[in-house]
Parts: structure tokens; sequence; C-alpha cells
């Protein structure tokens, strides 16, 4: 076998203002590492003669009709070539306003960026506008061609001067490039040789810069991620496995490996590999492998959490992200909109919380702290989830990193993740992230208890104003439930204000006490749950902000909440809502019927 068979590949963007040359040195490349079709260059010079025009380089790329009428790039046209070290694929980005939707498509794809500029015309806001785009793309690995030097007698002075200009720009937009490179597409100067026109330039050659690119490191030597598709049970054919399916984005995984559950942070040791027609006992997985697997003890997991190694780097969690966004929707992008979130097989609410800047592609200008994001602008922002969730950062991991916004059930847009940034739970979370790495399993496991109680383990908050009877119906709820044969414990707020929380409670309430009092009950409330109860709990007054906390203490699918008054005098999102007239059994009906519908306990007939 040829050892070219085990060169690596590369993805590299090519881009800059329109006529800058950049089909000229792609077609230099092409001629000059012999990577074109037999006869084609000569057949490119024939048809020149025949139609009395003078041959130039960059026909050889002009594929398209429409191209060839317009004289511009209108497509990212993906061209193949290559070196001694590595095969290459340089994908044309077009440099025409109107073509800005194929620049940002080309370019993502791409590991690294070759910037073109003319040294006749110097810097031009198209030369920004693409180096900021690929910056935002999150390409690091950066070359400017300052090309047809030819066209400016070779002049050292002008190549430092669009260096100059050009270097201090991208400083601005905090990037760089790794090096500047004089070249001319026509005569082919510095793009596979030196040439003997510059003699001024000591540096290197356009394919010998290419060559010091940096490989992305392979996927397979990563961490593992896989993203929970979904969950699998069998259990009308007596099947009693649970069965985590999902595709391995990166890494690989064995049986017996611990995993950790992000975000809930919950964990357990990989038993078994399950699939369809498996030939053999399958004992690992790695990257881009659909697969299924049962786990040692069977944890609560849902679709869209990501699972890694225990003894590898997790991924980031946050409900508030940094992120790059290229807009494509009909609709401008406005703070006030819901969008849904997908990221990997992630599906959340979300809202642009803050738009930082804004590339205008109409105006091709930065702009600062806008109100919206129209069709087609590439735009940095914050992005706010409506809960937690798991994700990487786009540069480190690419199929956990990137992301897209639904708007009215069409993709709208998306981009890639920046920066994971601090949400108002991000210390409660490591709190409760930390007690599910620490906590001591029993032999017994949850569905065991759930089997033996005959009932699933629930949190039934009851909240509302003062003196309206939350307590009766709590009581109510627990005694209905208890001579029902149920495993049930009411645990009114005092019971924890003046035990557990007594330290608190001596310094006084504030907002700052009355967090903490809140996480404590959470707690409290947790391990009783773990028990297997099913746990009424009352408490005054609960915000949102106050059952948030809650929830990412305590599973939010095992809660109901009750608001029991006339009046909501709070902002929270109840389940039901019982005013001060209705009679307590009639509450405890209701409630002992949704129940019996979400599973929590089984009808009696």
């Amino acid at each position: 076998m040829s050892p070219e068979k085990h060169k690596t590949q590369m993805n590299i963007v090519i881009a800059g203002h329109v006529d800058h040359g950049k089909s000229t040195v792609i077609g230099r490349l092409l001629a000059d590492t012999k990577s074109l079709p037999e006869g084609k260059l000569e057949a490119v010079r024939q048809n020149c003669e025949r139609n009395a025009k003078p041959f130039e380089y960059a026909f050889l790329l002009d594929a398209l009709k429409d191209e060839q009428a317009q004289g511009i790039t209108i497509d990212a046209a993906r061209v193949f070539f290559g070196t001694e070290k590595r095969d290459y694929i340089i994908i044309d980005a077009p440099g025409h306003i109107e073509f800005l939707k194929n620049m940002v498509t080309g370019a993502s794809h791409a590991e690294c960026a070759l910037l073109v500029i003319d040294a006749v015309e110097g810097v031009q806001e198209n030369s920004r506008r693409h180096g900021y785009m690929i910056s935002m793309l999150g390409i690091r690995q950066i070359i400017v061609l300052v090309n047809k030097m030819d066209l400016v007698g070779w002049d050292e002075a002008v190549f430092n001067r669009i260096k100059e200009e050009y270097s201090a720009f991208l400083s601005e937009i905090g990037t760089g490039a790794i090096t500047y490179i004089p070249v001319s597409g026509t005569e082919g100067d510095s793009i596979a040789a030196p040439g003997e026109n510059m003699d001024w330039y000591k540096g290197i050659t356009v394919l010998e810069a290419l060559d010091r690119f940096e490989k992305e490191e392979s996927i397979d030597g990563k961490p593992f991620r896989m993203p929970v598709q979904d969950i699998y049970k069998f259990t009308s054919l007596g099947d009693s496995r649970r069965m985590i399916a999902g595709t391995v984005e990166t890494g690989s995984a064995a049986v017996g490996d611990e995993l950790i559950f992000y975000p809930s942070g919950k964990r357990s040791r990989i038993k078994s590999f399950e699939g369809f027609n498996l030939p053999d006992v399958q004992t690992r997985v790695s990257q881009r492998q659909a697969t299924a697997f049962t786990l040692d003890e069977q944890i609560y997991i849902r679709r869209g959490e990501i699972a890694a190694k225990a003894v590898e780097p997790g991924p980031r969690v946050s409900s508030r992200l940094r992120v790059n966004l290229f807009w494509l929707g009909r609709r401008p992008v406005k703070p006030e909109h819901e969008y849904l979130f997908k990221c990997g097989t992630l599906k959340i609410p979300a809202r642009v919380e803050e738009i930082s800047r804004v590339i205008d592609a109409s105006t091709l200008k930065v702009q600062q702290s806008c109100r919206q994001i129209k069709r087609n602008d590439v735009a940095e922002c914050i992005i706010k989830l409506k809960k937690p969730a798991a994700f990487d950062i786009a540069t480190e991991f690419e199929g956990t990193g990137r992301f897209v916004l639904v708007d009215d059930y069409e993709i709208a847009g998306g981009r890639i993740i920046r920066e994971d940034l601090p949400d108002s739970h991000t210390e409660i979370r490591d709190k409760v992230f930390l007690r599910n790495f620490k906590w001591e399993k029993s032999f017994i496991n949850p569905s065991h208890r759930a089997e033996r109680y005959n009932q699933k383990s629930h949190l039934i908050l009851i909240t509302g104003g003062k003196d309206t009877g939350k307590k009766t119906i709590a009581k109510q709820l627990e005694e209905q439930l208890f001579n029902d044969g149920k495993y049930v414990y009411f645990l009114g707020i005092g019971n924890v204000l003046y035990g557990v929380d007594a330290d608190i409670k001596r310094a006084g309430v504030n907002g700052t006490t009355r967090r903490e009092h809140i996480r404590r009950l959470a707690e409290v409330s947790h391990l009783l749950m773990d028990t297997g109860l099913i746990l009424i709990v009352t408490a005054m007054d609960l915000t949102q902000k106050e059952l948030e906390i809650i929830k990412t203490v305590v599973e939010p699918e095992n809660i109901e909440t009750l608001w029991v008054g006339e009046k909501v005098s709070t902002d929270i999102n109840y389940d039901f809502c019982f005013d001060d007239g209705r009679a307590a059994d009639e509450a405890c009906e209701i409630v002992i019927q949704r129940l019996q519908e979400r599973g929590v306990i089984f009808k009696v007939w």
C-alpha cells in the first residue's frame, strides 16, 4: 500500500474581498502541486486562446455557469490538492456581500484559514469583515496573503504597510495571524516556490505555511462524550433491562467504566452493551458509533444529558452561554422572543439575553450592543436557557459545541458555543453535583423500593399566602394516602426552620438566609424522597426563583406544585391552584388523581 494512503487531511478556508485574487491563488496551488486532472491546465489554456482572452489561473475554478457569467465566486467551492505531508480540502469562500451565507457555510467546516488581501487596493472593509467572521467561527490558525505583489513592483514597503494595518485590526478583535506572506498568484512567487522577484522576503511559502498548520486533535483521542438520545425499556415483554441509547461523539468507553451524566451529576458503571444482531459480546464502543448500554444501577436520566467518563474532564453546565450566531430566520432575533435551543440531542426553550455585537450584512459594519439580529447577520450574543444544560466549547468538542435555534418550527440560525457563563444557581448546582458524586449508595436501589412500596417517590409542594389552608390540605392528603396504604410523610416548614435551619434562623431572615433555607429544605426533601416516600411540604409564598432552587436539588419531574388562595401573590408557575373556599377533601381527590395519571400511585379498583 502506498504511504500516501496514510496522509492526514485538513480543511482550509480561503477568503478575502472580491477580486483580491483568491481564485488565482487556488489555481496556482492546484497547478504547482500537480493536483489538476490530466490535461485540464492545457484545456483551459486552449479555451482561452479560442475565445481570444488571456489565460488566468482563476479560470481553473470557474466550474459554475453563473460564476463564469458574473465573474465572481458565488458558492463555497471545494478543491482538493496535496503535499508530501498531507492532503488538503480548500474551501473557496465567496467575498461578495450577497453571498455572505455561503461564506459562513463554507468556513464552518474549516480548521484553518487563508485571508487574501490585494497589494494594490490594500485592506478593504470586506477584508476586516472576513477576518472578524473567521475569528467568530472559532478558527484560530490564520495566514494572511498579500497578493498581486507584481502589480506594486514587488515593493516591500507596501507589504509592510498592509501587514501593520491588518495586524492592528486582528489584535483589536482578539485574534492574530500566524504569519504574513507576500505572493503573486499570477507569477507564482511564494506560492509553491520562493520566486526571484522578492529577495527581501526570507520567509516561508504558502505550501510550507500550510504544512506547518497544526492538525486538530483526533476525536478518538478526546474524552468520551455521548449525548443521551433515549432510554428504552421493554417491561411489557418481561425484559427488565433499561438501555441508554445514543451516538458516541468522541472518545471511547468499555464495560466497567464509570460514567457521569451531565447536568444531573448522576453516576453509574456500564454493565453491558446492547444491540440488535450483535455477532459477539461487545465490550467497547468508540466515536461515531451508535450504541445502547445498561448500567449497574438504574438511575433516572433524561434525553439531552451528556455521558462522560468519571476519570476524564466533563462538559460544561450552565443556563447561560456566550455564542457566535449566524441568523437566517425570516424574523429578526429579539430578546423578547423565545426560541428552541438544540445542541446534540438536547432541546430546550431559550431567549437571547444580550446581543453584544453584530456584523451587519448590508452595511458590513460591526455594531455594538444591538437590539436585534437581522437575516444573514453574524452576531456575538448571550443565550439564556430555560434550565441548565450540558454542552462543550466548540473549539474543544465540535459535536457538542455547536447548536441551532428553531423559530416557529424552522431552523433559523446557529453556530458555535464560545463560553459557559455563571448563572444564579451555579453555586447550588455545584453542591448538588458534588453531593451526587459523593453519594453513598444503598444495596437497595430506587426501583426496588418502588416495586416494594407500590409507588414512586414524589414531592408535593403546597404553597400560598398566610392562613389559606395549606396545612389543612397537606395533612388531610397525607392521611388519605396513608389510609390507602401509601408511604407518605408531611413536612411542615417549621419542622426544618427550627431544626436543620436553627443556625440561620437565629441570624435573622433576609434574601441570603431565605435562599439558603430553601436550599436546605430541598436537600431534606431529597433525603426523604430517597427512602421512597411521597413527601408533602408546605411553604409560604414560594417564588419562581425559589421553585427553581428546589428543582435544582430535586428532580423536576418528581415535583407537583399547588398554590392555595384566591390571589396568586408571587410569580410561581404552579401545577394547580385552589382558592380558599374549596374543600380540602376535594383538593385531595384532584391531587390523588394527578398522582395516578402520572404513575406515582396506582388506581384502586
